[in-house]
């Protein structure tokens, strides 16, 4: 099965992924960092993540963030560039980029995870400051997650500024619904925002959860996020909430949803698209060991994008994200460092 969407995407044009560049700082868990004075950090960022794994893979990658102008963020920008993310729309202001703090191994909607990012030189960007007419020449798709608007009202409007741009630019436009409630901490709540920007997106992927407390879609009243629940029924939900977000939003083509459980240290993933009137579901992949929860997600969206960028069919597509996603759990930094090949060998073939 062909994507639904592929005419829309030109080869040799960009990839752009808008969102906070972050340091992730990395204390082990029994604060044995602070006897041998050693705080491993990771560049990070959902979107960051995004677009390093797409110049990875090939895929003409572009970043958009916010950093203030220091030798620091200078050497940054050339650990970006030697990766081949194009940071020319980059906005030098402000003072500090954002930090987090969160131990190995633990996933980011943890209780654990600690965000210091007021007031950082991506939260004090502004409607009016980027020039989206030029930042989207030669750019043929657009990325941004549910983080971004979560930050504070000023970036939720600078997101529907962009999203408005990119719309009437006929860029394909892609969403992650990524709930992060240590963020959202303006007054408002995610079905506040996201559903006007959903509705100019054209792939949108999450999971049923968090299509539920983001855009409002219907969810079975006893379906908790446990493991208690056998596939078929996840699958029957997964399709109902893909339908009802297409009703929702009509500019919306495709829609992919994820299921990660833990299995003891390890997870069970499997993952589905609904396009074309039809839900595609991918192999499970079940671990009994992990490395590093951060990033996984990100590693799908990247893996959804590289699969409709080069054109390839839904399931073929699927897979590779799919794959991707569960390699990341072995790789311990935010962003991927495995190539399309490394990643071929993990996909799993339905018998």
């Amino acid at each position: 099965m062909s994507n639904q969407f592929a005419s829309f995407i030109k080869k040799g044009e960009q990839v752009l992924s808008f969102g906070e560049i972050l340091l992730r700082i990395c204390p082990d868990s029994d604060g044995q960092w602070l006897n041998e004075n050693k705080l491993p950090f990771y560049i990070g960022g959902a979107e960051l993540n995004v677009a390093t794994a797409l110049a990875l893979w090939q895929v003409p990658s572009a970043y958009l963030s916010a950093m203030p102008e220091n030798s620091v963020t200078q050497d940054i920008v050339g650990y970006l560039n030697e990766r081949n993310v194009n940071t020319g729309s980059m906005v030098f202001h402000g003072d500090r980029l954002g930090l987090y703090y969160l131990t190995k191994g633990k996933d980011l909607k943890n209780a654990g995870v600690i965000y210091d990012r007021a007031n950082s030189a991506y939260a004090n960007l502004k409607v009016g400051q980027i020039n989206w007419d030029d930042v989207f020449e030669g750019v043929t798709w657009f990325h941004f997650s549910a983080i971004c608007p979560a930050v504070n009202q000023s970036i939720a409007d600078v997101c529907l500024e962009a999203l408005k741009v990119a719309s009437e630019k006929n860029i394909t436009i892609s969403l992650d619904l990524n709930y992060r409630a240590k963020l959202w901490k303006y007054g408002k709540e995610p079905i506040d925002i996201l559903p006007e920007l959903a509705k100019y997106c054209t792939l949108i992927m999450g999971n049923v959860w968090a299509a539920n407390k983001m855009l409002g879609t219907a969810l079975h009243e006893d379906l908790l996020p446990t493991e208690g629940y056998a596939k078929e029924t996840l699958l029957q939900q997964a399709t109902d909430t893909s339908k009802e977000i297409l009703s929702l939003f009509p500019a919306c083509k495709v829609v992919a949803n994820t299921f990660r459980f833990d299995h003891g240290k390890g997870i069970r993933y499997y993952t589905a698209i609904y396009s074309n009137d039809e839900l595609t579901v991918s192999p499970e992949y079940v671990s009994d060991e992990i490395l590093d929860k951060v990033g996984s997600g990100d590693c799908f969206m990247a893996g959804l994008i590289y699969g409709f960028y080069n054109h390839l069919p839904v399931a073929e597509t699927l897979n590779f994200a799919t794959a991707a996603a569960y390699d990341k759990l072995y790789i311990p930094s935010d962003a991927t460092t495995s190539t399309v090949a490394d990643i071929e060998k993990r996909i799993i073939h339905h018998d």
